[in-house]
């Protein structure tokens, strides 16, 4: 997902920025969803990139509606990227999103989502005094997947974790389909050479844990490995992510699904120097 530091950094409006907004790259901004109207619209583009494009399995209601969501959508904020240059209504400017579930958000769900998958409640005992934050539903457009887009979210991703003052990150990230043996490079270099170390471990839970160790770790090429990972789990990679003990199939959305974690003291210097430098003021 992030390669290299792009060639134009996020830039700030003019005086102070308030509300919502979270990050601008000419004419695209990042922010927080601020209706109704703009949160339908973010799930009207992941039906359309989980259930169209990609070939998850929707239900009738989600068929019906041509709308990915569920009952974690009313308690989360939804980042949302806008192309301002096209002409209409806010929503109609919406190419992009990101689901952020912050502990009190989990609280009033009754749970996080990544729980259905991951044993995250041991983890968070054993961190009970860092603030977690879980990252979910990432999509953007086919036309807007660009380096510009992936770096305007995580701008976003970065301020919003400033203002409310996350210490962690979490979440699942997928590979598409759902034989790991498709993937066995990628999810064994994720084993050998990416894995949570103990204070972090966290694993699938019982009874829908898959193994990623399918190779030795001398046969993994890892130039191969690395560039068959899927964008958003090298993003993370980059950032200084560390991933879980074995994966999760979701037969729903027609992925092999990894548990992401991220404290913050792990993101490395050149990249929180670089998100760092106005996240201050869009974090106020």
């Amino acid at each position: 997902m992030i390669r290299n530091l792009p060639e134009q950094k996020a830039q700030i409006f003019e005086g102070h920025a308030t509300g919502n907004l979270l990050g601008q790259i000419s004419t695209l901004q990042v922010r927080l969803a601020e209706s109704a109207g703009e949160i339908e619209k973010a799930q009207s583009i992941r039906y359309d990139v989980f259930y169209r494009e990609f070939g998850a399995h929707a239900s009738p209601s989600c068929q019906a509606s041509g709308l990915d969501q569920d009952l974690f959508d009313d308690h989360c904020d939804h980042l949302v990227v806008l192309d301002t240059e096209i002409a209409g209504s806010s929503e109609d400017q919406i190419v992009g999103t990101y689901r952020l579930m912050r502990k009190e958000h989990a609280q009033s769900a009754g749970g996080y989502y990544s729980a259905g998958e991951f044993a995250i409640a041991s983890l968070m005992t054993r961190h009970k005094d860092r603030n977690f934050l879980e990252l979910g539903r990432s999509c953007v457009l086919p036309q807007y997947r660009s380096k510009r887009t992936i770096e305007l979210l995580w701008q976003g991703i970065w301020a919003y974790s400033q203002r409310y003052k996350i210490d962690v990150m979490l979440g699942c990230a997928s590979f598409f389909g759902t034989v790991p043996a498709a993937h066995a490079e990628a999810l064994s270099f994720l084993h050998h050479h990416a894995r949570t170390d103990t204070s972090w471990h966290i694993a699938p839970v019982p009874g829908r844990h898959v193994s990623m160790d399918l190779m030795p770790e001398e046969a993994i090429n890892m130039k191969k490995a690395l560039n068959s990972l899927p964008p958003l789990i090298k993003g993370y990679l980059r950032l200084g992510a560390k991933f879980g003990e074995g994966a999760v199939i979701d037969h729903e959305f027609n992925t092999i699904d990894v548990m992401v974690v991220l404290p913050i003291e792990n993101i490395s210097g050149r990249y929180k120097a670089y998100y760092g430098e106005n996240a201050e003021r869009f974090a106020a």
